[in-house]
């Protein structure tokens, strides 16, 4: 072998352990989407590029013999099928390759699940009206969603319920990704048995509100035994930093770009479960710019 051609596979072979290297670290940034009107159209939050997956904000009635019922803030009435416009731009966003989970509950306080029958009764609403099931008038149109993420603040627990239907109803069909927005504080207070089931495909853990385990500069190891307890605890594909994306946007929390990439984002990608950041929500990130100052390190 000449030298010549050995030197040129040494190089082939670094670039393909630099490639590996990277694509190990690639994360995505996930967004929700929905409670603000300023924010702009989903097609528009899908077409800026900044976005891997878009949580649609909220299903956030169900149970306690409710009619489960969608509330997009100012983009939507769904009382006159106003919301079935949405569809449009849940289909933009699957033809760029990006996930649009429908993510249920939400801090309103108008959810609850009061027997197992009723979660196998919401887990079946949900895939008939949002999934691949069918209805007559589904509140998002035609178009059928990547999944549901579970962000629970409240309720009865039996949530386990509600996502092993949902795994039940998916099988054999079009993948059903189950995601869920816990508090950081370990164990979740209302998703523990559901997130341990293993049916649990991305997990991003809400490090904000929650002073005892948020990143912190001055002391970083609460954040750091978070987000070990999380990784080494649940059985879920990947983890996600789940921040604000403004100082506005949640009551503490918030943690600077610079912070973010010089201090969180090393230690947190040294894990294989490492799956990105979570920012709530997307007008926050408009007026911040939060996600286009980070993206090219997640």
């Amino acid at each position: 072998m000449s030298p010549r051609f050995s030197a040129k596979c040494a190089i082939l072979f670094l670039a393909t352990l630099l490639a590996l290297a990277f694509k190990a670290k690639a994360g995505s940034i996930v967004v929700y989407w929905g409670q603000d009107a300023r924010e702009g159209t989903l097609t528009d939050t899908c077409a800026s590029g900044k976005y891997g997956i878009v949580n649609i904000a909220f299903l956030s009635v169900f149970g306690n013999g409710k009619k489960p019922q969608v509330n997009l803030a100012g983009h939507c009435d769904p009382s006159s099928n106003g919301c079935q416009r949405v569809s449009r731009g849940i289909h933009n966003c699957q033809n760029q390759g990006i996930k649009v989970m429908l993510s249920i509950g939400g801090g309103s306080g108008g959810y609850t699940l009061t027997s197992p029958d009723e979660a196998r009764g919401v887990a079946e609403y949900l895939w008939n009206n949002f999934l691949s099931g069918n209805a007559n008038s589904r509140p998002l149109g035609d178009a059928i969603l990547d999944g549901i993420d579970f962000d629970i603040e409240g309720g009865e627990r039996y949530y386990v319920v509600l996502a092993s239907r949902l795994s039940e109803l998916s099988r054999g069909g079009r993948k059903v990704y189950l995601t869920a927005a816990p508090q950081c504080p370990f164990p979740d207070n209302w998703l523990d048995k559901a997130l341990h089931t293993g049916l649990f495909d991305y997990v991003w853990i809400q490090f904000y509100n929650n002073p005892q385990c948020e990143y912190n500069t001055n002391n970083p190891q609460s954040f750091m035994d978070s987000w070990n307890k999380w990784t080494s605890s649940i059985p879920a594909r990947k983890f996600f930093v789940g921040l604000p994306a403004s100082r506005a946007a949640a009551g503490s929390g918030f943690v600077t770009t610079n912070a973010l990439k010089s201090q969180v984002l090393p230690f947190v990608q040294g894990s294989p479960k490492y799956g990105g950041v979570m920012l709530w929500n997307k007008y926050s990130d408009d007026q911040s710019g939060y996600s286009s100052r980070i993206r090219d390190s997640v």
